[in-house]
């Protein structure tokens, strides 16, 4: 069986480690608990390890955010992945720092990223994982703040949730979507 894991995120050091880039901070975190690199591949960068007899790919587009859904159609198809075996890792700015939630379908909320995999995969009903990264901002001021970095305070908190996002996709992986989501989804 074979999975997909993409974060969300835009490539280049001026979004590194931004809160618009949680997803790409998950997966790295995820490739780097595995001990395994990514590899520059076609529309991403791409890595793989084995968790309980699974192959599970980890994908950052290269696509940038509002392109997402190219790269990640792209890569469910070459490799033949299942409707309901790959996912999603996204911020969500609707959610207090910390709140992660994994969820089996949704709309995009206004995540650019998140409507342009809906529009490239004909689909809403697709697994994600959201990341609250806050909404300590002024009206008017969400861009801003979602290509803005973390605190000192706030980076110590996302240390901590980058780890339990990782505990979260393994036991997709390990245990399938909806015991995942009865296991983690607490408020």
């Amino acid at each position: 069986m074979k999975y997909l894991i993409i974060g969300l995120g835009n490539m280049g050091s001026e979004y590194e480690h931004t809160r618009h880039n949680i997803g790409f901070d998950v997966v790295d975190k995820l490739a780097e608990l595995e001990e395994v690199s990514f590899k520059n591949e076609v529309l991403g960068d791409l890595a793989h390890f084995k968790h309980k007899g699974r192959m599970v790919y980890l994908l950052k587009p290269s696509t940038f955010m509002n392109l997402s859904g190219k790269a990640t159609r792209y890569w469910t198809q070459k490799l033949k992945i299942a409707s309901n075996q790959w996912l999603v890792v996204v911020d969500e700015f609707q959610f207090d720092l910390g709140t992660i939630k994994l969820q089996k379908k949704g709309g995009p909320g206004g995540h650019n990223g998140l409507k342009s995999v809906e529009a490239m995969m004909q689909s809403s009903v697709y697994p994600r994982l959201r990341v609250g990264i806050g909404h300590d901002f002024r009206r008017g001021g969400q861009v801003d703040y979602v290509l803005g970095r973390w605190t000192d305070e706030q980076a110590k908190t996302i240390e901590k949730v980058k780890e339990e996002a990782c505990k979260v996709l393994k036991s997709f992986v390990a245990i399938g979507l909806d015991r995942a989501m009865t296991m983690y989804n607490r408020k």
